[in-house]
């Protein structure tokens, strides 16, 4: 009892995924609709401004944003729906119903790099500085939008009885979990998490405005792989409701964790290309086939 004194405002409880009042409109507002569009909003002025400061064509990310986060969203629910299939299989219309929940990040990555790279061709500018000043807006978009599984009672974790935890209604509980009321709030460990890699990244550039050399094109952008995929893969262990292989969750018993593979897969590329720019001291390829 003690120890919950000192945390008065640390138990949360989603007010509901409609901001007030909204609920009977035609077209009710949603936070999480809210959120994602505020974080595009953040990330469009934010990349915009480092773009001018790393000297890169002039409107480029007001023209790259809109497509970018189109073809992320798409591939982040193909992602989804391919690694949960089984629930679609009867239904595969219902696949379109992305109101109803269901993206995965990797998935948007995946969809977002190849928009980047045939949008970098095209307008015949270098991959690796484009997506430079596009990686910190992914990272505070990624700390704000979590905050959309707070108010949809979503992506949560295992039962807790810390002094921080998170309420899950009982209609949002899985059916193993349905007499336990706190879960871990992995969407606010996650939020910290990216918000503290946000502010790396942004000391990173600054720092490299003023000494260029320290911060060859594409290192930014494996930091923000090593980092965001190290939080990722102990935070995913922690979610009962993770994308799986070989098995079923909430545990994946006997198979794999989708996420916490494609993170060890992608910590390994962003060591491996720091390791290629600053043991190799060699600039790393450009997929678009541009030269930095």
């Amino acid at each position: 009892m003690a120890v919950e004194a000192l945390f008065p405002l640390a138990t949360f409880q989603s007010p509901g995924e409609f901001l007030p009042h909204t609920q009977n409109w035609f077209l009710p507002l949603r936070w999480y609709g809210l959120l994602i569009a505020t974080a595009v909003l953040i990330g469009l002025n934010l990349s915009s401004r480092l773009a001018k400061l790393r000297q890169l064509e002039n409107g480029l990310v007001s023209d790259l944003l809109p497509v970018l986060v189109l073809f992320a969203v798409i591939g982040a629910r193909i992602y989804y729906v391919a690694f949960e299939w089984h629930n679609y299989a009867s239904n595969p219309l219902k696949a379109l119903a992305i109101w109803e929940g269901g993206i995965a990040i990797h998935g948007a990555l995946l969809a977002g790099t190849i928009t980047l790279i045939l949008f970098c061709r095209w307008r015949r500018q270098p991959f690796w500085d484009v997506l430079d000043v596009l990686v910190p807006s992914v990272a505070l978009g990624q700390a704000i939008g979590r905050w959309g599984n707070f108010f949809n009672s979503e992506a949560f974790g295992v039962p807790t009885d810390l002094p921080w935890k998170l309420f899950i209604p009982a209609q949002s509980r899985p059916v193993m979990y349905s007499t336990s009321e706190f879960f871990h709030p992995t969407f606010l460990y996650e939020s910290i998490w990216n918000l503290l890699l946000f502010g790396l990244l942004m000391l990173l550039f600054r720092r490299g405005l003023k000494a260029p050399g320290m911060l060859p094109s594409g290192a930014m952008s494996c930091v923000y792989l090593v980092g965001y995929s190290l939080g990722r893969v102990w935070i995913e262990g922690l979610r009962i409701d993770p994308l799986c292989i070989g098995s079923l969750p909430p545990a994946c018993d006997g198979g794999i964790r989708i996420a916490q593979l494609m993170s060890c897969t992608l910590v390994a590329f962003g060591v491996l290309g720091l390791w290629w720019l600053y043991q190799r001291k060699r600039p790393l390829p450009d997929p678009s086939g541009q030269r930095s």
